[in-house]
């Protein structure tokens, strides 16, 4: 009896009308009696599988004496097709089966049942089926492997590798043999997966049953449309708020959203990261600047500690968030924001008058500042593309701060790189103004004078306003 390989039983996923055993029948309905006793058969007795069970007891697997079918396996060649996949030996295999174990199969239990079992010759003869076997590398050795887990009950000690497992589990959905689907599902549930070995396993997820791919999608499929977002944003807050050694962390996650696919994903994720950082360490300056408690000297002061130190720590994860939006080109949401912070600067420049913090958080300027540096350079670079209002309330905001620091705070009055940099930076956006705003800011820049041959950035910037403002274009002649 011969089994076309179009025959076969298909899966059809999450089909409810669709069952394993109706699904044989069709198969089974075109199977005929083999009536070419006289090919070459090729007896092939595959590795010796453990038994642990009483099917093995009630046969032995291959075993001639006792079997009651004899099942050929021969390769589906396509014509002209010379790749030689199989070699010859292997091409064409007669097993001795026994029709009491093989019924576990109910691909095999509806081929011989009486509705389509045949009729034979000699009621002492075995009957003799053949089925085809797609000519693929160890495809006849896989074929081979099940039909011998017929005879076998715990099947662990054969399926011991996802290659084993993803090598059986289409011939076991092909025999409908369920155990063997249910051991080899099981194993790929437990265990990792290779790139490859995850595209296999994805190639089968459509001949399983809805409870079977279950556990192998969920591994595979995200539970909610926004858990890449959610799971962003944990890493962040991880990489700024959770470890001891940051440093390490901070790379890694940097490396992360650099390498992300969905730039969207990581603007909306660092953009809430940039509000939640920038929302502390204003809530915490102002609770410095102007507090609403009453106590004793001591618990003031340790009080204003804290809040000096809530502040320089999120100010600093501030930085780096900036730094990746930067990385990213999705820092135009962070600059619209620092843009809007008149009242936080004006916190800064009480703050920064007052001699108190200057022995608790003496670095919290330059970060401030280093931080408004970033975004100032993105902006005079072109890499944001800010409006006309964004970039004026920009210098006119942030520049008091720069100046009030360079007056109170020692460390940045010895950090002159920094100074003169954002010096250059806000003269830069300055000139991208119209005359009477660039007028209007450049007034405020006299204190980056040092001395006279100190400053070629200011004279420059003044000597192009009042190159514009005495010799303006005239539209006639352009």
């Amino acid at each position: 009896m011969t089994v076309g390989s179009s025959r076969k039983r298909q899966y059809v996923q999450h089909s409810a009308s669709t069952s394993r055993h109706s699904s044989v029948l069709a198969a089974a309905a075109d199977c005929f009696p083999l009536s070419d006793k006289s090919s070459t058969e090729v007896s092939k007795k595959p590795h010796t599988l453990p038994r642990t069970s009483s099917f093995s007891s009630i046969a032995a697997f291959n075993d001639a004496s006792t079997a009651d079918i004899v099942l050929r396996l021969y390769l589906e060649v396509a014509p002209f097709d010379s790749s030689g996949s199989e070699s010859p030996a292997s091409s064409d295999v007669q097993i001795y089966l026994h029709s009491c174990v093989i019924r576990r199969s109910k691909y095999f239990s509806a081929l011989l049942s009486d509705r389509w079992q045949p009729k034979k010759d000699n009621d002492s003869d075995p009957l003799r089926l053949s089925f085809s076997v797609p000519a693929a590398q160890g495809s006849m050795d896989s074929h081979l492997a099940v039909l011998e887990l017929l005879y076998v009950d715990d099947m662990s000690e054969s399926i011991d590798s996802t290659k084993a497992a993803l090598d059986l589990l289409p011939v076991a959905l092909k025999f409908l043999f369920e155990d063997c689907v249910k051991s080899c599902v099981r194993f790929l549930e437990a265990v990792p997966w290779t790139d490859e070995e995850e595209k296999r396993v994805m190639g089968l997820i459509p001949f399983l049953q809805e409870e079977e791919s279950s556990e192998l999608l969920a591994r595979v499929s995200p539970g909610r449309n926004d858990s890449c977002d959610e799971m962003l944003q944990g890493l962040i807050l991880a990489a700024i708020h959770n470890y001891p050694n940051m440093a390490f962390v901070k790379a890694f996650v940097a490396k992360l959203l650099k390498d992300f696919s969905s730039r969207e994903s990581a603007k909306r994720v660092l953009k809430r990261a940039f509000e939640m950082s920038l929302k502390v360490v204003k809530e915490s300056l102002e609770e410095y600047s102007s507090p609403n408690f009453r106590g004793d000297h001591n618990e003031t002061e340790a009080i204003q500690r804290l809040n000096l130190h809530t502040a320089m720590t999120n100010a600093k994860h501030l930085s780096w968030v900036v730094e990746r939006m930067i990385e990213l080109r999705v820092a135009d949401v962070a600059v619209d924001e620092w843009s809007e912070q008149a009242s936080f600067t004006a916190d800064l420049q009480r703050a920064f008058r007052d001699d108190g913090w200057r022995g608790i958080v003496p670095g919290f300027p330059s970060v401030l500042l280093r931080c408004t540096s970033k975004l100032a350079n993105a902006v005079a670079a072109g890499s944001i593309l800010a409006t006309k209002q964004v970039r004026k309330k920009f210098v006119k905001h942030w520049l008091p701060v720069l100046l009030v620091s360079k007056d109170h705070s020692p460390l940045l009055s010895s950090n002159k790189n920094l100074c003169i940099e954002l010096e250059e930076t806000f003269l830069r956006i300055i000139s991208t103004l119209p005359l009477s705003d660039a007028q209007e800011l450049l007034q405020q820049c006299l204190s980056f004078t040092r001395n006279v041959d100190d400053c070629p950035h200011l004279f420059k910037a003044f000597n192009t306003w009042f190159r514009r403002a005495t010799h303006p274009p005239q539209l006639e002649k352009l």
